[in-house]
């Protein structure tokens, strides 16, 4: 397993890729902001964290919610677990309501006769 990232990890990947995404170089972003470049270039590298109000203006700047610069996409792995559990379940849902029919079936035979 591979080590786990840190909130500052996190939110330095996901502000570059905001950032990107939007078409913005550091020192236009940092210019909106009202922010140094070098202070950027520190977030963006996990050497710094913002204050809230930062944050707040960096995802105004950025058009997103403040949530998006610190959720993880799960990996492929995670994605093909979680797809494996839903196929699981949705086979044990399907048997069972077979199984379940099948006796109610049955029943109703040995009452008929």
């Amino acid at each position: 397993m591979g080590k786990k990232s840190s909130l500052k990890d996190i939110f330095s990947r996901k502000l570059r890729e905001n950032r990107r995404k939007k078409g913005l170089t550091q020192e236009k972003l940092a210019e909106i902001v009202g922010i140094s470049t070098h202070y950027l270039a520190m977030l963006e590298t996990a050497r710094n964290f913002p204050t809230a109000d930062t944050l707040e203006r960096l995802c105004a700047a950025l058009e997103i919610p403040v949530y998006e610069l610190f959720i993880t996409d799960p990996s492929p792995r995670e994605e093909m677990e979680q797809l494996r559990q839903d196929i699981v379940n949705e086979i044990n849902q399907t048997v069972n309501k077979a199984i379940k029919q099948s006796f109610a079936e049955e029943s109703k035979k040995k009452k008929k006769q």
